[in-house]
């Protein structure tokens, strides 16, 4: 019986995390779900949110934007669009992804909204991670 996961975080620009943790919180495209060691495995899709985990009395936090989630006994692997980890967000940044998502959204025409959709589902997850898990 396994007494931790690794968790894998990777995105087309490399591998970006592994770290032995005791718990994963994911954002599935079907809800969130929670996996813990010795889980049954699955694969699913991710959809734009916060992926958390636990090691001991610390939780860490990422961005997940889109991908996809292996999950074994002992391995959660992350194939995502993109992750960025909470503390590597820079909150202006956000706030004016957000702003400029939602003025594409205002506008009637020549908008790709589902493009602009995501973008605003982005910067307001990056907003929502960093004003509630970075302290400051």
């Amino acid at each position: 019986m396994a007494e931790t996961l690794t968790l894998d975080i990777v995105t087309p620009h490399g591998h970006i995390f592994t770290e032995e943790v005791d718990e994963v919180l994911a954002p599935g495209s079907e809800g969130e779900f929670g996996v813990l060691p010795d889980h049954s495995p699955f694969l699913t899709t991710l959809k734009i949110g916060i992926l958390s985990y636990k090691k001991g009395s610390e939780t860490g936090y990422f961005f997940i934007n889109w991908g996809y989630a292996e999950v074994g006994p002992d391995k959660v692997t992350i194939l995502a669009d993109s992750a960025e980890k909470s503390d590597e967000i820079d909150p202006e940044r956000a706030k004016e992804a957000l702003k400029r998502a939602e003025e594409r959204l205002k506008q009637a025409t020549n908008v790709d909204e589902a493009r602009a959709t995501s973008a605003v589902a982005r910067a307001t997850a990056r907003i929502g991670l960093v004003d509630t898990h970075v302290p400051r």
